[in-house]
């Protein structure tokens, strides 16, 4: 048992090199961020007097301006270098938000809103390549599912953190903790206080990029008259079969898990403290879900395999959590199914990356995203409008629908090539 967690876990984890580690202390710090984003945007909004058609549309946005950029930003991505577009991402990202949460006009929120998803995408697409650049075969899969887990590690602690500051800045403020004032002094210090990250992304060193020498590559160079060929270089068939099931998996995701802090508000009156434990927990259980995830891949001989399994499993649990007549059972249900969905995400990224050329990383990150984007971009907005008038329930129906077609095409399209030898550097 002790070789075996030494082997899968401490070994590959001595391993990284100091900027991987600089690379994960950014990560956790930034976790702080979205964990209290994620927890008391949503009811910021609705306590101004928006409606929820509204607040859908400022959801989307971010990810329709993440559509639209996200091939030119990944080509900026491969140009630039991984950590300059990180951390220039990362600063504007956050100055963006603190716009969205200061602005009290309704067009400037939404333009807010939109910048906001160009930085975050230049600052996401640039992850998983230097990642890639930041490890070797033996060390890289716990990388990427470490990367994932620290977040939410972080994500944890900033949700437990954040769920108590409320009633703090009710009573600093003298408001109501459940007032538009109080979420907002919320969002602002959670902001500033993940604005940390840039210090170890400034220090990380980037590693050197290993020129491509392939003809395809030296093709691709020399036909600069044509901006269209240059763009879509990187679109082979398997890219796009990585593409389909993302765009499913996002939609459904989009309809559904942006509002998980509302659905629990209104149908159980659950507290602001209450709610922020729950979420807590939930990060939590994705940490320590991210880390197994790759043993589960090793013990069932692929990450596919482990993918599919995971995100099967969660499906239970999604519609329990949906169904549930009592908070604590449907509680259950949304914690179990968020680790099990989210232990599938790093394998999913580490397995694309390591079926793609080095210098084309940058591009096929940004396509999965822009998949993923694609259903972000309507999704939230289409799910206000039916909260409006039909409630959660075709909702929960509707993601468990389409998570369960990606999981088939997932399993026809990649588990064989799971078994295949990556692509080298």
């Amino acid at each position: 048992m002790l070789t075996s967690i030494r082997t899968h876990y401490i070994d590959p984890i001595r391993s990284f090199n100091r900027a991987a580690r600089l690379f994960l202390l950014m990560m956790l710090i930034y976790g702080i961020i979205y964990s209290g984003w994620q927890l008391f945007f949503n009811f910021y909004i609705l306590q101004n007097g928006f409606s929820r058609d509204f607040l859908g549309l400022v959801n989307s946005l971010p990810f329709a301006a993440g559509l639209i950029f996200g091939i030119p930003l990944g080509r900026l991505s491969d140009r630039i270098g991984r950590r300059a577009a990180l951390v220039i991402g990362f600063l504007f990202y956050s100055i963006t938000l603190l716009m969205e949460i200061t602005f009290r006009q309704s067009s400037l929120i939404v333009i807010s809103a939109f910048l906001s998803g160009i930085f975050n995408m230049l600052f996401i697409i640039s992850q998983a390549p230097l990642m890639v650049k930041l490890s070797d075969e033996q060390n890289r899969t716990m990388l990427f599912s470490l990367n994932y887990g620290l977040q939410t590690v972080a994500g944890a602690v900033g949700s437990l953190f954040a769920g108590q500051l409320p009633a703090l800045f009710g009573i600093i403020l003298r408001v109501n903790p459940d007032s538009a004032a109080a979420y907002q002094a919320v969002l602002i210090v959670s902001i500033l206080l993940g604005m940390t990250a840039l210090i170890p992304g400034w220090i990380m060193k980037e590693p050197q990029s290993t020129p491509p020498v392939t003809l395809r590559a030296a093709q691709d160079e020399a036909s600069n008259g044509s901006a269209f060929k240059r763009l879509t270089s990187g679109l082979n068939p398997i890219t796009l079969k990585m593409v389909v099931p993302q765009v499913l998996i996002g939609f459904g995701a989009a309809i559904l898990i942006p509002y998980m802090n509302v659905f629990f508000k209104y149908s159980f009156n659950i507290s602001d403290s209450l709610l922020g434990i729950l979420f807590a927990v939930s990060s939590a259980m994705i940490g320590v879900g991210t880390v197994v995830g790759p043993r589960l891949a090793t013990r069932l001989g692929g990450k596919v395999r482990a993918i599919v399994l995971t995100q099967s499993s969660s499906l239970i649990f999604l519609l329990l959590m949906g169904f549930a007549p009592t908070l604590w059972l449907s509680s259950i249900g949304f914690l179990l199914r968020t680790a099990l969905m989210n232990m599938s995400a790093p394998l999913f990224s580490a397995f694309c990356m390591e079926r793609t050329p080095e210098h084309e990383q940058g591009f096929v990150n940004s396509v999965l995203n822009l998949s993923w984007n694609a259903g972000w971009a309507v999704g939230p907005f289409v799910s206000g409008v039916v909260q409006q008038n039909y409630g959660f329930t075709p909702l929960f129906i509707a993601t468990a629908v389409l998570y369960f077609i990606a999981i088939l095409l997932q399993w026809e399209f990649f588990d064989k090539v799971d078994r295949m030898v990556p692509i080298p550097a």
